[in-house]
Order: C-alpha cells, then structure tokens, then sequence
C-alpha cells in the first residue's frame, strides 16, 4: 500500500511541477445504473474531441453491468471502463475514460486492474482495446497488434463508427494467463 501512495504522490508530482500533494482515496466498484448520468458526459466530453465513440445514456443503462466506476473521496465520478466479452476466451477494455483533473493519478490502471481481474474471474484468457493512448497501454503489460485479429469487434461497433475507413485507433492486447 505504502508503495501504491508512493506512485500516486510522484504522478502528481510531475502534474504539479513537482509539488507533491496527498493522493486522494479511489474505489473502484461496480457501475450502477444510477452512475450512468455521470458517465455519460465523461465519455461524450472524450467523443466530442474525437478521442472514443459517443454513448447514449440508453446504451450505457442497457450495458451498465459491463461497466467499473471509480470513484473519489467526495462521492465523485474520476473514471469508468467497460469490459465487453466477445467470446469464451476474448473481451474488450472498452470506454476507458478518466476525467481531465484525476488523469496521472493512477486511476486509469485501476480500472484496467478492475477489468483484468474481472475477465480472469471469467476464465477470459485474452483481453484488447482499441484505443489513442497506445504508450499507456504498454504501461500496463499490452502489445501493439494488427485491428483485423479482432473482427468481433469491428462487426460489433466498428461498423457504425464515421472513422471506419480512416481509423486511427491502435490495437492492443494482453494475454492473462
């Protein structure tokens, strides 16, 4: 734990020019279909700069379960991620967003540790994403790999996406044996 604390005061640090301040409290639990008021401007706020697909809030109620929030010391939304599962061996780390004034804080690698431990629980072997931020993915053990390993995927939502044929997103993987 103390180690945990330790990354947490020196990610704010390099936010903060290196004044370190105290690491603010963050539960990562389960989404509510309550929750999903707050996370749909989080993920639309990311959408309207191009930088993940915008959600509905009657898409994201319909798919609450697939969702882990974290939440802050004063009862706030700091992040969300989805894990989608495409099979009995594949899932998708899908809507991965952190507010603007919790990122650096280590919140995006306890979502990511949330869903990992989720698709273990489910016996899922191999997890993905689609995403811009492909050097904090390699931070949390992905390798880049080539989108069309994943056709679930771009059937499922690809499709419907204005990017679809000049998608900028990267592909990554995890293996969690």
């Amino acid at each position: 734990m103390a180690a945990h604390l330790a990354v947490l005061r020196a990610e704010r640090a390099e936010l903060n020019g290196g004044a370190a301040s105290a690491p603010q409290p963050v539960l990562v639990r389960p989404a509510r279909p309550a929750d999903m008021l707050q996370v749909e401007p989080l993920i639309n706020h990311f959408a309207e700069q191009g930088l993940m697909l915008p959600k509905t809030r009657e898409q994201l109620v319909r798919h609450f379960r697939e969702f882990v929030v974290a939440i802050g010391e004063g009862g706030q939304l700091l992040g969300c991620g989805a894990l989608r599962v495409y099979g009995g061996q594949l899932a998708e780390i899908a809507s991965l967003a952190v507010s603007e004034a919790a990122q650096g804080l280590g919140v995006g690698r306890k979502l990511i540790a949330q869903l990992e431990e989720e698709a273990r629980a489910l016996e899922i072997g191999t997890v993905f994403a689609l995403t811009l931020q492909e050097i904090f993915f390699h931070r949390v053990g992905y390798r880049t790999v080539p989108k069309e390993m994943f056709p679930p995927k771009v059937w499922a939502d690809c499709r419907n996406c204005a990017k679809l044929h000049a998608c900028n997103e990267i592909a990554v993987v995890k293996e969690l044996h």
